[in-house]
This record gives C-alpha cells, structure tokens and sequence, in this order.
C-alpha cells in the first residue's frame, strides 16, 4: 500500500531545502526527512483509502480492492503517520511544525477531495514545495542567531544582554529569524520542484484512459525549461553587496569566472533529470496510450530525485547533491529486488 519506491524520492526534498537555505544538514535535518516520509506515507495510505471504490474497477490488485487490507486499518495507518509526522516537525522545532501543519493539511485536502478537481495537480505541487520547505525551515532552525546578530535585534540583546531572559529572548529571536531566512530563500528551489510535480500530476490524471498528446507534451516542456534553470548556479552576494550588482556597474561578475566542479555537477545532474524524464514524455506524446502515459508518470517521479539533486548543487551543496542522487540507484535496485517496477503518483 505504501509504494515503497516511491518513498526515496522524499529525502532529497529536506536535503536540497537544506542546501537551498545555506546551511549544512544535521540532526534537524533528519527529523525532517522522518516527518517528510511519514506525511509522504499517510498520504498513500489515504490515497487507497479514499479511492477503494474507485481502484475495485480500475485497479483491482491493490491492496485495499483486492481484501490484503481493511479500509479501517488503511485509515488508521494514514492518521498514525500524520501524527507522527507532524510530532517529529515538532521535535525538529517550531519553524519546521509551521511549515509541516499545512504540508499535512494539503495532503489530506488533496486526498479526500481536490485530487479529482482542477486544483488537484496544484495542491500534489504545494505539498512537494512545502516539503523542500520543510527541511530548509527545520536546519536553519537550528542554528542559532542566524542572521539574527545583524538585526535590530541583536544590537538590543547586547545592550541588555546580561539578563537571563534578554538572553532567551535573543536566542529564540535568532532562531526564528534564521529558519525564516533559510526557508525564504529556499523558495525558489521549492519552485521548481513543485513545477515538476505540477506537470507530472497533470499526466497522471490520464495514465488510466490515455489520449491525451497536450498533457505529456506540457510535461516534455516543462522537463526543458527546469532542466535549464536547475543547471543554473545560484550567486550568493553577501550582504550589502547587492546594490552593487545593478546592471551597468563595473566590476567582475559570475559570468566572467571559470566554471567551477558544482557548477558543471549541476549541469550534469540537471541533463540527467531531463533524460530520465523527457524521453518517456516524447513517446506518450507520439502514441497516448494507457500504457505510455504510466510509463511516462514513472519516469516523472524517478526524474525526482536527479532534479532534487541538481537543486542542491546549484545552490552549491556539492555533497548533500552526491547524497540525493545516489536516492535514484537505491530506489531502482529495491524496485527490482522487490519487484515494484510500476509507480504511480495517485
């Protein structure tokens, strides 16, 4: 019922929110995969739980139509998980159960109501981005002051800093700053991984009746324009600099440097991201059957992880990216092993 392959395309989420935030991945980091794998799981559970009428026609092998699994206990296993998930985000810190409270409530939305509507695909999408999310709000939680010493409120704790609960005060305030400054500028990446999803959900919703070239053809499109943004290195200017950087002014640039080994890694990762998806969207395109179309979904959920992975190199996290793709291996050998060849997305 839980898809187990599916499942390594949810660490690289935390992962790359991580690197997007600017900073190292750590034990915080951690209880955001945990919670992200338990949300990820609820949501499957739910899933079959919420279509058991409709999977006994169209796809009577699963667990739930096929009598392996009482719809009872597959509603238990999903609230089980959110709980669970939702109390690891919270061990992680409040930042990360900030973000991971409306991951959990998109996931039930979707699930029990908007999956068949038109804002179904765009809910998948905001559960993926809140997800990378997730993890840059829980590691830049933690580490305290953040940005937070260049702030107002910094220059207050240091005049009334011999208080006890000046200090407190500042330290919470630190945090707080710092999870909001990594996960602002973990958006962007949150962006395009939700793009993707986006285009994969849309392609799901045909994968059992087929004929549709606009979807795979949209799906093949968008595989190309986040292919090239993902191989783009984001530049990082310290702080007061930006001004600086206006069109027009001189001095040396990001284009005038030699390309460095994350910069090529990126562009590597991303080609691999598009190869694995945009093939599959190219034949689903040409012949719209049932069959192509899943394929072309399952090519979409594996590209998950090469994307993930070259949105932790762009942002310069060249072994957190190393980490995330060596996910899309892993999952591949534990399909086979298990004989799971077959991923869907609904």
């Amino acid at each position: 019922m839980l898809r187990l392959p599916a499942l390594f395309t949810v660490p690289g989420d935390a992962l790359a929110g991580a690197a997007a935030a600017g900073v190292r991945p750590g034990p915080r980091t951690l209880l955001a995969i945990g919670s992200s794998l338990s949300l990820y799981a609820a949501g499957m559970a739910l899933n079959d739980w919420a279509d058991r009428a409709e999977d006994a026609v169209e796809r009577p092998h699963r667990p739930i139509p096929s009598g392996r699994v009482r719809p009872a206990a597959a509603l238990t296993a999903a609230g089980t998980l959110t709980g669970t998930g939702l109390a690891l985000a919270a061990a992680a810190g409040r930042p990360a159960l900030a973000v991971a409270t409306p991951l959990a409530a998109t996931v039930w939305a979707y699930d029990l109501g908007l999956k068949h509507t038109p804002a179904g695909p765009a809910a998948m999408a905001a559960a993926r981005g809140l997800d990378l999310l997730l993890g840059a709000a829980a590691t830049a939680g933690g580490t305290r002051g953040g940005t937070w010493s260049g702030t107002r409120g910094g220059t207050w704790s240091g005049t009334r800093g011999g208080t006890r609960s000046g200090t407190r005060t500042g330290a919470r305030t630190g945090t707080r700053t710092g999870a909001w400054d990594g996960t602002r500028a973990a958006l962007p990446s949150a962006a395009l991984l939700g793009s993707h999803t986006l285009a994969v959900t849309t392609l799901s919703r045909r994968e059992t009746t087929g004929g549709s070239v606009a979807a795979p053809l949209a799906a093949l499109a968008a595989t190309g324009a986040l292919a090239r943004l993902a191989g783009h290195r984001r530049t990082r200017l310290p702080a007061g600099r930006r001004a600086a950087a206006a069109p027009g002014l001189p001095g040396p640039g990001p284009a005038g440097n030699p390309p460095r080994p994350g910069d090529l890694l990126a562009v590597a990762l991303a080609a691999a991201y598009a190869a694995t998806a945009a093939r599959p969207c190219f034949h689903a395109a040409l012949n719209p059957s049932p069959q192509l179309t899943q394929r072309a979904v399952g090519a979409g959920i594996r590209a998950t992880v090469p994307l993930q992975a070259a949105l932790a190199a762009r942002s310069g996290a060249t072994t957190t990216s190393l980490l995330v793709a060596a996910l899309a291996p892993a999952g591949r050998m534990f399909a086979r092993r298990a004989g799971m060849r077959k991923v869907s997305i609904t």
